[in-house]
C-alpha cells in the first residue's frame, strides 16, 4: 500500500503535464475542426450540387473510417509520402481536427436547417447578399443552437484523444503505460487516468454549458417546450 501511494504521489506531476498535451491536441482539433465543420455545413445546405456531392464524400470518409487507421494512414502513409514532416502532436491535432470537422459539420447542418427559410429571403429583398446574410444573420444563430452538440462532440474527441499514444505523442494514456510498465501498478496509475480525462471532460463540458446559458436566444433553445 505505502508503496502504491508512493509511486501515485511521484507520477502524479508527470501525468498532470500529459493532461496538458491532451488538453491542447482536444482544443486545437476541436477548433480546426469548427473551421472545416462550418464551411462544409454552409456548402451542404446552400452549396452547388457537385460542391454538396464532394463535401458529402468528405463526410462519408471520415466518419466510417476509425480514428486509429486514420491516424496511421495520415502520420505513416500520406504525411510520409508526401514528405510532410509533422511532430506526433501536430498529426493528432490534424487528423483528430479534420474528423471532428465532419462530425461537427452536422451539428451545424441541423442548426442552419432548423432555422426559418424566411431569414433568409428577407435578408434578399433588404438587398443583402446571400454571403453577407449566411455571415450576418444564419450562422450567428445556428452557432447557438449548435453548442448542445458541439459539447458532446467535445466529450467524445477527448475520449478518442487517447489514441494519439500510438504514435508516440506524450499525452495521458502514454504517460501513464510508461509508469504502469516500469512501476507495476496497473491499478491505481490507470484509474488515475481515468480521473483525469473525467476532470478534463468535466471542466469542458461544465465550460461550454455555461457558455450555451449565456447565449441562449429565447425561444429557439432546446430548453424551451
Amino acid at each position: 500500500m505505502l508503496e502504491t501511494v508512493q509511486v501515485i504521489k511521484d507520477s502524479f506531476p508527470y501525468l498532470l503535464e500529459g493532461a496538458g498535451v491532451t488538453a491542447i491536441a482536444v482544443v486545437g482539433a476541436m477548433l480546426f475542426g469548427f473551421v472545416i465543420g462550418i464551411q462544409i455545413a454552409v456548402a451542404q445546405v446552400y452549396g452547388a450540387a457537385w460542391l454538396r456531392r464532394a463535401v458529402g464524400l468528405y463526410v462519408w470518409f471520415f466518419r466510417g473510417v476509425p480514428i486509429l487507421v486514420l491516424l496511421f494512414l495520415f502520420y505513416f502513409g500520406l504525411f510520409s509520402f508526401l514528405g510532410i514532416n509533422l511532430s506526433a502532436l501536430a498529426s493528432v491535432v490534424l487528423v483528430l481536427g479534420m474528423t471532428s470537422g465532419a462530425y461537427q459539420s452536422q451539428i451545424y447542418r441541423g442548426a442552419i436547417q432548423s432555422l426559418p427559410t424566411g431569414q433568409l429571403k428577407a435578408a434578399r429583398a433588404l438587398g443583402m447578399s446571400d454571403s453577407r446574410a449566411i455571415l450576418s444573420i444564419i450562422l450567428p444563430q445556428a452557432l447557438r443552437l449548435s453548442l448542445p452538440g458541439f459539447s458532446n462532440e467535445y466529450s467524445i474527441l477527448l475520449k478518442d484523444s487517447a489514441l494519439a499514444f500510438v504514435l508516440g505523442t506524450s499525452e495521458i494514456m502514454a504517460r501513464t503505460h510508461f509508469v504502469a510498465s516500469r512501476t507495476y501498478q496497473h491499478l491505481p496509475l490507470y484509474l488515475m487516468a481515468a480521473l483525469l480525462y473525467y476532470l478534463l471532460t468535466w471542466l469542458g463540458v461544465k465550460g461550454l454549458r455555461y457558455l450555451e446559458e449565456k447565449v441562449r436566444i429565447p425561444g429557439y433553445s432546446y430548453h424551451q417546450g
